[in-house]
């Protein structure tokens, strides 16, 4: 028996086409005519058939095998450098300022002040920038609460809102609670209340708005109006990335 497989595998590789119905084939009709009219080569190539079955499905599972482990190797280097940018960011922003434009999440939250009595800021006799003093949020440092500006980190589509409040003081007086948020020193929304018929008043804003890296977002105090806040915290100005589009 031994020598009988000997010789047929022998064959299988010293003959091209050892079979007189054609040699090996798909076609199972002819395989069983064959088999009739030729037994002698019949068992030979159903085992060329089988082999070769088998060599195209252990070439295909080896390829796709690894395709699956370079997909792997591409997502474990992707996180690897995920962690290392978070532990090395922090490093990052108390040498280098300038790489907080690479930072990844970007939000910001700040008030007017944080006084325990009501404090006015304003009116001024030309416009200027609102500096809001009191951080209650600033992740990514790009909120830059001496000058009131917020720079943004990446291009992206951002959420801004800011609530504006006043209070005249005494029934009879005149109310000026207004401000302009201004981009690149374009004023984008303004919200205002101006009238003598409340001693105090507010008024809100929310927008999603594109920025592009390095873009400058700030709150200016336009002439004659004034904000009053205290702990309680009326005036507040807010940003956050929604996504980025970079």
């Amino acid at each position: 028996m031994q020598a009988a497989v000997f010789l047929c595998l022998l064959g299988l590789v010293s003959c091209k086409n050892p079979f007189s119905w054609g040699g090996p084939s798909d076609d199972s009709t002819n395989q069983e005519e064959a088999c009739v009219t030729d037994q002698a080569t019949c068992g030979c190539c159903l085992m060329q058939q089988k082999i070769h079955r088998m060599k195209m499905y252990f070439n295909t599972s080896l390829s796709e095998l690894e395709n699956e482990l370079t997909r792997t190797k591409n997502t474990l280097n992707n996180i690897r450098g995920q962690k290392s940018e978070q532990h090395q960011l922090p490093q990052c922003l108390l040498i280098f300022p300038t790489c907080l434009l690479a930072a990844s999440r970007s939000a910001f939250s700040v008030a007017l002040t944080n006084s325990d009595t009501l404090t006015c800021y304003g009116p001024f006799r030309d416009d200027k920038l609102i500096t809001y003093q009191h951080v209650f949020i600033n992740l990514g440092r790009g909120y830059n609460a001496a000058t009131g500006v917020f720079t943004a980190p990446r291009d992206g589509v951002y959420s801004l809102a800011l609530t504006v409040y006043s209070d005249a003081g005494s029934p009879g007086n005149s109310l000026a609670a207004c401000a302009n948020l201004q981009v690149n020193g374009q004023v984008v929304a303004g919200p205002k209340e101006k009238n003598k018929q409340d001693q105090e008043d507010s008024a809100s804003i929310v927008l999603a708005i594109h920025l592009a890296a390095g873009d400058k977002v700030a709150v200016n105090l336009p002439i004659g109006c004034f904000l009053c806040d205290d702990k309680s915290h009326y005036n507040t100005f807010t940003g956050f990335l929604l996504y980025a589009t970079d």
